[in-house]
């Protein structure tokens, strides 16, 4: 099957003109069809306070009421334009979408009955046939954190979620490398010297969460990695922004996450 490369960025580089900058002329290298998610949830806390809108978060996850999702749905979507924008000047046919846009990606509204997470949505079904039909048009789709419940409401979902989605969704007519990138060079196992675990296999996983090498926010990102890599994704790749010119490369720097 053909080759995808499938990249998550995310964290301190969108915020920062010359690093996402340089990120976007190394991913524009990359061999072979390509799909870019990103976030923007840092930038949206900021303008949610410059708006005198104080952002609400329960163990680290963002409750997205009505103010939230405007603000989200503003910050997306100027942040998505702006890339296309500068891979177009890179000589790369690329298109900003949501997950709205085509019916990309359905998702349904999260239930809790404990927490009111608001408009934040659970991804039901991406639709790959419109995704295969963009990158055979040599098209790169850029996509945003924002799906849809297909009744008219915006949806305020995952990255890291939506990246795997898609990742799964291509794995039956391609062969699909899913990255995440963002400003540490790996999944780390001592945070101080920046020491990267180079393999991560599922036998392992369950150990390193419980002798504390891997917690906090990396551990759904994980999760999500496994998620895929079950569903029919090759391997993950977590890296430093600055290495995702190398994804393809012998020499990886990064973590590779696969099952055995």
């Amino acid at each position: 099957m053909e080759k995808l490369t499938v990249v998550k960025i995310g964290g301190k580089v969108i915020n920062e003109e010359a690093s996402l900058d340089g990120f976007l002329k190394k991913f524009a290298k990359i061999e072979g069809k390509k799909i870019l998610v990103h976030g923007g949830g840092n930038i949206a806390s900021e303008w949610q306070r410059k708006l005198g809108i104080e952002p609400k978060m329960i163990e680290g996850r963002r409750i997205t009421d009505q103010d939230a999702i405007d603000v989200v749905t503003m910050i997306f979507s100027g942040l998505n334009k702006k890339m296309v924008a500068k891979l177009q000047g890179l000589d790369i046919q690329a298109l900003g979408m949501s997950g709205a846009d085509l019916n990309l990606i359905k998702s349904h509204k999260r239930m809790n009955v404990v927490i009111d997470y608001g408009y934040v949505g659970d991804i039901e079904k991406v639709n790959d046939e419109i995704l295969n039909s963009l990158i055979n048009l040599n098209i790169t789709p850029v996509v945003c954190a924002l799906t849809h419940d297909n009744k008219g409401q915006l949806l305020n979902t995952n990255a890291d979620t939506i990246a795997a989605a898609l990742a799964t969704g291509m794995s039956e007519t391609h062969e699909v490398d899913l990255v995440y990138c963002f400003e540490q060079p790996g999944v780390l196992s001592d945070f101080e010297s920046k020491t990267v675990i180079p393999l991560i296999v599922k036998k392992d996983y369950d150990g390193l969460k419980k002798n504390g090498t891997i917690n906090d926010g990396m551990i759904p990102k994980i999760d999500n990695a496994f998620h895929a890599i079950d569903a029919g994704v090759g391997q993950v790749k977590i890296c430093h922004f600055d290495a995702i010119d190398k994804v393809q490369a012998e020499d990886y720097p990064g973590t590779v996450i696969c099952r055995k």
